[in-house]
């Protein structure tokens, strides 16, 4: 049996082996389902630590464990500790009250790159639970807020980003109901996405030369997309046809002049 590798480990390489095997595979070999290939770009954070096992803090430790990443669960209830591990959802997971520095530093929750604060529910201990790994030097943390003024509390202490669930949930429900043509969205900043859309008939039997989307949109084409298979850096002689689906990347407003999207 092999020894169990660290939890907590540096991951320098991988970026070059991602870089060197993009080139090798096939072009339609590349098996991305949605925008869920962008994960492979962030190749140094590779550990999460999860505080807080309600039904958010569940959502995120299992969407991660899936993408293969390492994720530490964290909570003060033993009985939600032992449901997230007999779910399989997590690789390690601890009982911990995380309102004490001693207990989280002597967990190594200090030493990961990411850590989610996912108590969005009681205040006091969301709040000092994220000045805590703040502090210790925790380079990224995400912190969960129940309202407005909750988030602006979290982001006085430290926190690098908050997220209101129920609000951001409506959000992307809207766009959906609004935006058939996008599939998913990636949002780099407030005005700036990567977005996942349907091939306008517009554009049906033309090349990405043809188009010239970076000089008519803005826009640049990341892949092109065919049953769950992508081509990456497509070649602008590639014709696009009705059905095939685009990743690009550009500022919302020039996105919002692609055909179809209003």
């Amino acid at each position: 049996m092999q020894p169990e590798q660290p939890l907590v480990k540096k991951t320098v390489d991988n970026n070059r082996k991602n870089e060197n095997s993009v080139n090798d595979k096939k072009r339609w070999g590349v098996n991305l389902k949605s925008l869920k290939f962008l994960s492979n770009l962030r190749q140094s954070n590779r550990q999460f630590a999860v505080i807080g096992l309600g039904r958010f803090g569940r959502g995120v430790s299992q969407s991660l464990h899936k993408m293969g990443y390492e994720v530490l669960g964290v909570d003060n209830e033993e009985k939600r500790v032992n449901q997230v591990l007999s779910e399989k959802i997590v690789t390690h997971a601890l009982v911990l009250d995380s309102t004490d520095p001693a207990a989280l530093k002597e967990a190594g929750i200090f030493e990961f790159d990411t850590v989610i604060v996912a108590i969005g529910n009681f205040l006091q201990e969301s709040i000092i639970t994220t000045l805590n790994v703040k502090e210790a030097g925790v380079l990224n943390v995400v912190a969960k807020a129940s309202s407005e003024i909750h988030g602006k509390l979290l982001r006085r202490v430290g926190a690098d980003r908050v997220v209101l669930p129920e609000y951001e949930a409506g959000c992307a429900l809207a766009r959906t109901l609004t935006k058939p043509a996008v599939l998913d969205r990636f949002e780099l900043d407030p005005d700036n996405s990567i977005v996942e859309v349907l091939v306008p008939d517009e554009f049906d039997g033309k090349t990405l030369a043809e188009l010239e989307l970076r000089r008519n949109y803005g826009l640049s084409v990341l892949a092109i997309g065919q049953e769950e298979k992508f081509i990456i850096n497509p070649d602008p002689q590639h014709v696009l046809c009705k059905g095939l689906v685009m990743v690009v990347i550009g500022s919302n407003t020039d996105i919002q002049r692609l055909p179809n999207m209003d």
